[in-house]
């Protein structure tokens, strides 16, 4: 698979929307939720209770700027769901189009698994990762278990989503499922690779309060969310189509095998 350069462009457009919307939100509303959470904290002992856990652990550094991290763990799946969802509306379309066109123009297509399904399916499982997301970021706090939890919840992400949207416009129901559980693991494993990529943004984060507040890199962590999920599609998109085209080959010597 090759990175053509209309596909690099192509991110232009999800990322000029994302930053749109996401510059918008942080203006209006950063700071005031930064002043919320501090006041939270300042009303419960909170930073007394943080400080002794952090210290626990050995991360007694992040004192400092606990407020920011539990902002922007609190913001970051809404990041990454505005990406996706962007990617998905505005980028997908053009990247099978291109796929199909391209490299599998004799797939055949059935359109089983409409808009609303798969959307449907995409807010679910958003749902389930902002609320493992969250409750998970206090482990996330150890770089260690970071780099576990992190990659595997992106892993889950991406293959049921990802990996379920892709086959959409080209597989039967049947054919989505079967392909989903023949290669259930080397789409994990993907997913995985791409989670990797996906904590970078946390761990720069965690390098000071700066990170959080600064504009430029909030644009930054957006560009880099949206340019990753377009990697994720493409890689993907070639992937699946690739094993469908190779499921349907076997499945036809199999009926004339059989005849």
């Amino acid at each position: 698979m090759q990175l053509h350069v209309r596909m690099l462009l192509l991110s232009c457009v999800p990322f000029l929307l994302a930053l749109l919307v996401w510059g918008v939100v942080l203006s209006l509303y950063l700071q005031p939720l930064l002043d919320c959470v501090h006041s939270f904290f300042s009303a419960n002992d909170g930073f007394r209770i943080s400080g002794g856990l952090l210290t626990t652990f050995g991360l007694g550094a992040l004192k400092t700027v606990i407020v920011p991290l539990i902002v922007m763990a609190a913001l970051m799946p809404l990041m990454i769901l505005t990406a996706l969802l962007i990617i998905r509306f505005v980028a997908m379309p053009a990247i099978a189009k291109r796929a199909t066109e391209r490299h599998f123009p004799h797939l055949a297509i059935c359109c089983n698994g409409n808009v609303g399904s798969r959307s449907r399916r995409i807010i679910f499982s958003f749902f389930w990762f902002a609320f493992l997301s969250i409750t998970i970021a206090p482990f996330c706090l150890i770089p260690l278990l970071a780099f576990v939890l992190q990659p595997a919840l992106w892993a889950w992400l991406i293959y049921r989503v990802v990996a379920y949207d892709v086959l959409g416009h080209h597989a039967s129901e049947h054919e989505r499922n079967e392909m989903l559980r023949l290669h259930r693991w080397p789409l994990l494993t993907m997913g995985v690779l791409v989670g990797i990529l996906g904590t970078l943004p946390t761990l720069l984060w965690m390098q000071g309060s700066i990170a959080v507040t600064s504009p430029f890199l909030a644009v930054v962590a957006i560009w880099f969310y949206v340019l990753l999920l377009m990697f994720a599609a493409i890689w993907f998109q070639y992937y699946c189509l690739d094993t469908l085209a190779k499921y349907r080959a076997e499945a036809a010597v199999a009926i004339q095998n059989t005849a």
